[in-house]
This record gives C-alpha cells, structure tokens and sequence, in this order.
C-alpha cells in the first residue's frame, strides 16, 4: 500500500490504523509536503520503501531524517510522480487539492485500488478518472464520510431505484453567525470546526460550504446521477452522513460519530468490515438529530456547484482552481471571508470558453487549472490594490 498525503488529517488517520497491526501491510511510498519530521517518523515506524516530500528544497532534511533507516528518500514533483507508478495494491489518495490528481492517475494507471479522499480529482476530471480505473481495471472506493456512507448505503442495491442522494453538511464555524458579519469573519474563526477535527484548508472550506459544493459535484460524478437528484441538508450534529432515497420512498441513513477513520477503515478493509477505534454512538443519550435547508444567501458555493455541474466540460476544473487560489487569498489576508465565493463566480464567468468546453484530458485539466489561477489572481491583485 501507499500513502499519498501521509502528514494530513486523512494521512495521519490512515496510518493510525495501520499501525495498530503493522504486519498486515507491507508500505510501498508515503507522500507529504513539508511536515519532514512526521513523514520521516512515519516512514521508518511503518517500514517503507520511499518518502517524498514535494518540496525539492527539503530533500537534504529528509535524508538527514531517514537516515540508517534504509527508507529511500526523494523529492519534487517527479520524484511523486514515480512513486505513484510504484506498484502497489492500494493507494491512500489523500493530497489537498488539485495536486493529487496525477498520483491518483498513476496509481490507477497500475492497476492498484485508489481510495480517494482528493475529491478535487473527479471534481476536475471525473471522466478521466472513471475512464482510467475502467481501462486498468482498477477500483475506486470513496473515502469522503459523505461518500462514503452513499457508497454503503448503496451495497447491494440497484441506482436504477435511487430518486435522490442527500449530503448532509454540519454548517461548519458560521453556521448560526448572522449574514451581515460574514464579510468581517477571521482567518482564526474560519478554522475553528465545531464537530471534526481536520486541516486548515477543509475546515475553512466547511464555513463557506466550498467543501460541500466540491462534493456535489463529486457526487454527480462517482454515483453517476442527475445534478437535480442531489441535495443537501443541513445536521449540525454530523451524526448522519448521507442519506439515500428510493423510488418506493424509503430513506437509507448511513449514522456514526464525526470521525474519519470509519470511512478510511471501511475503505482499507473493504469488501469486508473489521473492528475499529471509533466511538459507538449512544442515541438515547443524544436525544434528538436536528436538520434544516442550507441557504444559498449564507452558502453560495453551493449555487456555483450546480451552475458548474449544468455547463459540464472543464467547469470543474476551473471552478476548483478559483476556489483554491480565493482560498489562498483568504488565508493570506488579501480577500475577506464573502469575497471568496465573489471571485470563484466572477472566474466561472469571465474564464475563455475554449478551456472549459476543451476535451477532458490531463493536459487541457492542467490548462484549464493554470487558466483559471491566472484570472483569479488578477482579480485578487485589483481587489487588494
């Protein structure tokens, strides 16, 4: 097996459960970025035959870090490349963002089972995703809990039968904040998740909803339905993950604590289900589950999701790549917290048409995302200027 993404939240609780019985897997690569000590820590606990760092910079550190260990060490973005061809039976996709897209390519190219948590890769290029597991043979497993529960929900049923699909969404730091103190919300507030315990990036994606429209989307691509038979429902308890409707009116709820290792151990272990180190919910002692609709005014994201799930082609690609810069931006100070979304629509609708309706391929993905940087920085610069 191999990591890719060791040193984040995904990464760290992916190995927290292979550590418990580290005989069973024989650990191929582990990927991370800048966190050295960790991988290298990792790396020689779990036996690997590779860690990568992707900065080219850290490579002298994580040599002095591995060393004795007999654990190869490599950096950039090449040195990712190839240990994602490295053969392999299951691969952890867990990189943040656009980045994890080849890897997870590579990893499909081999043939191996790619649990994907890098809900970027089929938010850019679904069918190119899809069409690779299918070429190679190999198996897609959803490692997002909201995909997740969908995907158990769905064993040994027919889609044929499925009328609706429905993420829940906690609502994230701002979720009873009132509208008008949105725009003022700070970078220390944002990364406050009330229910998970995750990065940076995803939790500050949960307040604005961008992580829930990223997984719109990913739905309409990994369950192959319509956008119209996807919704989302606000549960601020994230006791209920997803929910899947039938056409005889029966509802399947998949219900767990907010913890990511049951997704991941579920993904790990599958077809089968083992034991694992997550809380058994007590429901008379949490009394009552509370939902309500998500309003666009507060979320807009999740208007944008739908607008790109009807145009298709690279809009995803571009829409992800905005995302990720306005959300660079927020991080840097540069934008305030409603600014985001205001610049990822204004991106979607000023973005050259030639990209987004180009041929899904890995080339035109990538131009497509360096376009669409390009243009959302600009946007930033004038708006900060």
């Amino acid at each position: 097996m191999s990591i890719f993404g060791a040193t984040g939240s995904i990464g760290q609780n992916t190995i927290d459960l292979i550590a418990r019985d580290p005989d069973a897997y024989d650990v191929v690569a582990l990927t991370g970025a800048s966190n050295i000590d960790r991988l290298a820590k990792d790396a020689k606990q779990l036996k690997a035959d590779v860690a990568v760092t992707a900065d080219p910079m850290r490579l002298e550190d994580l040599r002095a870090a591995l060393s004795g260990s007999g654990v190869e060490a490599a950096a950039g973005h090449d040195a990712m490349i190839e240990a994602a061809q490295r053969p392999t039976d299951w691969v952890m996709s867990a990189i943040v963002g656009a980045a994890g897209l080849q890897p997870g390519i590579c990893a499909l190219e081999q043939g191996a089972t790619l649990a994907l948590a890098n809900k970027e890769s089929l938010v850019c290029a679904g069918a190119l995703i899809l069409a690779t597991a299918k070429q190679h043979d190999a198996r897609l497993l959803p490692v997002d809990s909201e995909h997740s529960a969908v995907f158990q929900a769905l064993v040994g049923e027919d889609m044929g039968s499925v009328e609706r699909i429905i993420l829940t969404a906690s609502g994230g730091a701002f979720r009873d904040w009132p509208l008008e103190d949105l725009a003022q919300a700070t970078l220390a507030q944002a990364s406050s998740h009330p229910n998970w315990d995750m990065g940076q990036r995803i939790t500050i994606d949960s307040a604005s909803m961008f992580n829930k429209a990223l997984e719109l989307i990913e739905t309409r691509e990994y369950f192959e339905v319509s956008p119209k038979q996807i919704e989302v429902l606000v549960h601020p308890e994230s006791m209920i993950h997803a929910l899947v409707g039938f056409n005889d009116g029966a509802l399947m709820a998949h219900v767990g604590p907010p913890d990511m290792r049951h997704a991941i151990g579920y993904a790990l272990n599958w077809p089968t289900r083992r034991a694992l180190p997550v809380e058994r919910l007590d429901l008379a002692a949490i009394g009552a589950l509370t939902f309500r609709a998500p309003d666009e005014e507060r979320w807009p994201a999740l208007r944008l999701a739908r607008e790109v799930m009807e145009r298709g082609g690279l809009a995803g690609a571009v829409f992800n790549a905005a995302k990720e810069t306005a959300l660079d931006g927020f991080i840097d100070g540069h934008l305030g917290f409603t600014r985001m979304a205001e610049v990822v629509d204004e991106v979607l609708n000023t973005s050259d048409p030639s990209h987004i309706d180009a041929q899904m391929t890995l080339d035109n993905v990538q131009a497509a995302d360096h376009m669409a940087r390009q243009v959302a920085k600009n946007i930033i610069e004038q708006t900060a200027g």
